[in-house]
């Protein structure tokens, strides 16, 4: 196998030049063609409104698709683009010379403070027509509004900050009454809390912004025409509506931080980017002299909320003496600058300008841009045409700025629905990584490339960097599809083939030891992952053989057991005597095949623990499988051992109630071998029925035999009924045995009193015992003292047996007494029967002449007839018709047979020269014949009558129709 795999780098250098050769040629790296069907839209696609403005517009501000403009000198036009068809004009009342300066509308587009040339100040509600003054805002030229988002409502605006000319910041609140439009003045208070200083003296507030964080805390932001303050303090939970004198309180003593620039354009404008409504800004762009100050805000930071700060100098196209910029305003990515002509879009990725909109001479000088936060749409206007700038797609290629300045977590955020870019970032920072020596993180990004497998491994296995290469390898795997089988199974063979050197190097290493178990760890991780599961399974000989090829036992197991050949896994164990955690192995996946093939090894090592687990397995195992490992256990083993494979068998037999006969044969010989007492009550408590008895009862035998276990013997002789053997063999060991065995064959006398001889002929002759002899005489009830006395020698003195003789001699007085007795009781019943016939013989009946049969209802005396003592009377031909079917086959056979001799004897004889003599003894014998051939049939037909007799109560069962008759009858009643 690593054979296999040096080839395979070898061919991985080879295809480097084929790479080569490809890309000279022009076919790309990647699996994406970048081409681009059609032709992208613009970012920043511009619309002219179709608008005539019957007078010159002077101003222009637009929020929550609220917009207002004021025209002339009088005139205020208000158009919710919602309905744009829909314009209100509200008339401002003035008939002074009265110019409007600058026009403020709060976020909700509810509220419009319109700042006058004369420091006056006029403000209007979207919901009412009627302009109303700020009497307490008069003498203040207003610069800037900073709206509180957070208190502010459609009849409220809450506590607000306004910048004048002079640099003085006042707080303000406008709030419309409820009862009438302007029952009261509109302006809540009008209080003065900061001046704004530049090095020369107070300077008008350009711009205000108030954020609010978390916590109540607040971050005002005030700009003059070269300094960008900042102002950070808490207001307590509660008080918000009381304002923000307690921030501008802590700055009464010092000023608070600021940022300065020495150039100015006379003003300053600062403008924000908020991702969502209703959230803080995330990003700013300050526009004044020296060029564009742009960042991020961050809330975290104690004092300052600028950060990632830059500067955006002004280009030399841009001079501020003669076409300084106008306004600014900032997206997610870029920041547009308002020229009098023209409209630059920098970005803020990379300070270039991507995109510069020219305005022809006709439509007049630019005057204004300005942005609603809420729809993202841009607006600039000349005194005599508005504009309208979408903004379409404006990430579109920030990936690409990202992926240059090597931040390449934000250019796979902006590139993750677009593959074939994404493929791009991962091959750029794939090689940053390599470059810079980060191989791990190289090797995931270039696994998620589709540029060349073997250019990329090869680059790995060039700069020796094994772990990176196999990380690459794993992140690969992971990417394939289940249809890429042969790239699985490649991948998956060197990923072994590398993880099995690599622990092989750290695991000599003592000071390697952490980082070699966090690599085995991985190992087997990946070894028992569910998706290579597959892969391994049908390629484990060759994982295998890699395995054995490094030595590392450890892992085969650790994979055997994974691929559950748990049969390699038991191999392995008893080949270095490990027999506990083979048996473990064993006896925790239960598999019978696996434990009919071990055990003959496990047993014996350790019988106890094995005959265990085969208990614990119950009815799962086939005992007879496990015959040959005990027999060959039991040969070599001692006697103690053997008692191991007698408890495994008497588990089978008694409680899993097994009736196989090899086993109840093989416990048998146990029992014969080690345990004789056993053997004899195993045998009694097997019974004595030869069907219920699950040993073969020869086998048994022979065995008992063997080993001169006669009490067995003569037991299986009594099973098999081999009652002058169990004698014969029981007188070898206990003449009360063979009594016990003499008096079994109960049906059979003549058969006892043999045994009984037999008991008797061995006491006499053997024992030589004349009172045991005697004693027999008593136990048998058929043994007489003249059987016995033929065994007793001719010598022995009457003496021993008087008693028995006078005995037998009483008896044969007593049987003789009987059959008198008898003789006389059978005299008197013949005399008694005698009488009876003659009685019977006298005994008549009267038939009168009306008298009719009772079968077919005829005269009763027109043919022979029978009378019965029950009154019942029948033709003869009648009563034989009724019994005859219900007779016997027997007794019909032996009916016709009779019947037949009659009808012989009552034809006449052919001969007429018969000697007279001869004729007259003839018919004498004849006559004789004839008379009894009548008795015997009346016997047969007339023994009892057909209504009253047995054979009325045999029919009650039978059927009124014969079932073969049933057809016929059926059809002879249609």
């Amino acid at each position: 196998m690593a054979s296999i795999l040096d080839e395979y780098e070898d061919s991985l250098h080879r295809s480097v030049s084929v790479q080569q050769s490809r890309a000279s040629v022009g076919i790309p790296h990647s699996g994406y063609v970048n081409a681009r069907l059609e032709k992208e839209t613009p970012i920043f696609n511009k619309q002219r409104i179709d608008f005539a403005p019957p007078e010159k517009i002077n101003s222009l501000v637009v929020s929550s698709n609220q917009l207002c403009m004021s025209l002339g000198k009088d005139t205020l036009l208000r158009i919710d683009l919602g309905k744009p068809d829909e314009p209100n004009q509200v008339e401002l009342g003035r008939k002074d010379e009265a110019k409007v300066y600058k026009m403020f509308l709060d976020h909700t587009g509810s509220h419009l403070l319109i700042a006058l040339n004369t420091s006056e100040c006029l403000y209007l509600n979207r919901s009412v027509q009627k302009v109303r003054a700020l009497s307490r805002w008069k003498g203040h030229l207003i610069e800037s509004v900073g709206w509180n988002k957070f208190l502010g409502s459609e009849t409220n605006t809450g506590p607000i900050l306004v910048g004048t000319s002079q640099g003085q910041i006042y707080e303000a609140e406008i709030s419309v009454s409820e009862g009438s439009l302007f029952s009261t003045n509109p302006d809540q208070y009008f209080r003065q809390v900061y001046t704004l200083e530049e090095e020369s003296g107070p300077a008008p507030v350009c711009c205000l912004e108030i954020e609010r964080v978390i916590e109540g805390k607040f971050f005002i932001i005030a700009t003059t025409r070269k300094r960008l303050f900042q102002f950070v303090g808490k207001v307590p939970e509660g008080t918000e509506q009381q304002g923000f004198s307690s921030i501008f309180a802590v700055h009464a003593d010092h000023l608070p931080s600021f940022r300065e620039f020495p150039a100015n354009l006379g003003f300053s404008e600062i403008a924000f980017y908020t991702p969502k409504l209703r959230s803080n800004p995330r990003s700013f762009a300050w526009m004044m002299g020296n060029g564009v100050l742009y960042g991020t805000l961050d809330y975290s930071r104690p004092d300052s909320i600028l950060s990632d700060e830059r500067v955006w100098v002004y280009p030399p196209d841009i001079d501020i003496t003669v076409n300084k910029p106008i306004s600014i305003v900032l997206t997610q990515f870029h920041f547009l600058l308002l020229l009098p002509d023209r409209v630059k879009a920098v970005c803020t990725l990379n300070g270039q300008v991507v995109f510069q909109d020219l305005f022809l001479e006709k439509f007049g000088l630019l005057t204004r841009m300005i942005k609603d936060p809420t729809v993202q749409q841009i607006w600039i206007h000349t005194e005599k045409v508005v504009f309208r700038y979408h903004v379409q797609r404006e990430s579109r290629d920030v990936w690409k700025m990202y992926m240059n300045m090597n931040k390449f977590d934000l250019a796979k955020e902006y590139c993750k629905d677009r593959p074939e870019c994404l493929d791009i970032v991962l091959a750029k920072e794939a090689e940053h990584c390599f470059q810079n020596k980060r191989y791990l993180d190289s090797a995931k990004c270039y696994a998620l490339t589709q540029n060349y497998f073997e250019e990329i491994a090869l680059k790995f296995i060039e700069a020796k960097q094994e772990e990176a290469l196999m990380e690459f390898l794993i992140k690969k795997l992971s990417n394939l599809k289940p249809s890429e089988k042969t790239q699985t199974t490649l991948l998956t063979t060197w990923l072994t083939e590398l993880y099995l050197n690599w622990l092989g190097i750290l695991q000599g290493d003592p000071s390697q030891r952490n980082l070699y178990l966090d690599t085995r760890e991985k190992f087997r991780t990946f070894l028992s992952s569910p998706k290579n599961k597959d892969c391994l399974f049908n390629n484990r000989a060759s994982i295998y053989e890699l395995l054995a090829s490094h030595g590392d036992t450890e892992h085969m197991v650790y994979f055997a057991v994974i691929m559950q050949d748990y049969e390699r896994v038991v191999a392995h164990h008893c080949q270095h005597d490990e027999y506990d955690e083979a048996l473990n192995v064993l006896s925790r996946h239960r598999d019978e095949k696996l434990f009919y093939k071990f055990s003959p090894v496990l047993i014996q090592h350790i019988p106890k623990k094995v005959v265990d687990a085969w208990i614990s397995m119950g009815s799962r195992l086939d005992a007879r499988n496990l015959i040959p490992a005990l027999v060959n256990y039991s040969q070599s083993a001692s006697t103690q051992q053997i008692n191991e494979a007698i408890r495994y068998m008497e588990f089978c037999v008694y409680q899993l109630e097994e009736t196989q006969q090899a086993i109840h044969n093989y416990l048998l010989s146990l029992y014969a071998l080690c345990r004789p007492d056993s053997l004899l009550s195993y045998l009694e408590q097997a019974g004595t029925n030869p069907n219920r008895i699950h040993y073969d009862l020869k086998y048994a035998l022979r065995l008992c035999a063997e080993h001169g276990h006669h009490r067995a013997c003569v037991h299986i002789y009594k099973v098999m009924e081999l009652y002058e053997e169990a004698v014969d063999l029981a007188l070898q060991v206990d003449v009360d045995l063979a009594k016990s065995c003499a008096d079994l064959p109960e049906d059979d006398e003549e058969l006892r009193k043999k045994l009984w001889l037999k008991i008797a002929r061995h006491v006499v002759q053997e024992e030589k015992d004349v009172k045991k002899a005697m004693a027999c005489l008593s136990s048998c009830a058929l043994l007489k003292i003249e059987d016995v006395l033929p065994f007793f020698p001719d010598f022995v003195t009457i003496d021993h047996f008087k008693e028995a003789i006078c005995n037998s001699l009483e008896d044969y007085n007593k049987h003789i007494e009987e059959l008198k007795r008898e003789m006389e009781e059978a005299t008197q019943s013949a005399k008694r029967i005698r009488e009876d016939i003659q009685e019977m013989r006298n005994k008549y009946g009267s038939v009168e002449p009306q008298e009719k049969c009772a079968a077919c209802d005829f005269p009763l005396l027109n043919r022979p007839f029978y009378l019965f003592l029950c009154g019942h009377m029948f033709h003869y031909d009648c009563l034989l018709q009724a019994v005859f079917p219900n007779l016997p086959a027997y007794k019909q056979a032996k009916l016709e047979d009779l019947q037949k001799k009659l009808a012989a004897t009552s034809q006449p004889s052919k001969s007429h020269h018969r000697p007279k003599d001869a004729d007259t003894i003839s018919l004498g014998k004849g006559q004789q014949s004839r008379e009894q051939i009548k008795a015997d049939i009346d016997d047969i037909v007339a023994a009892e009558c057909v209504y009253c007799g047995e054979l009325m109560i045999r029919s009650i069962d039978k059927p009124f129709i014969d079932p073969q008759k049933y057809e016929e009858e059926m059809q002879s009643w249609l």
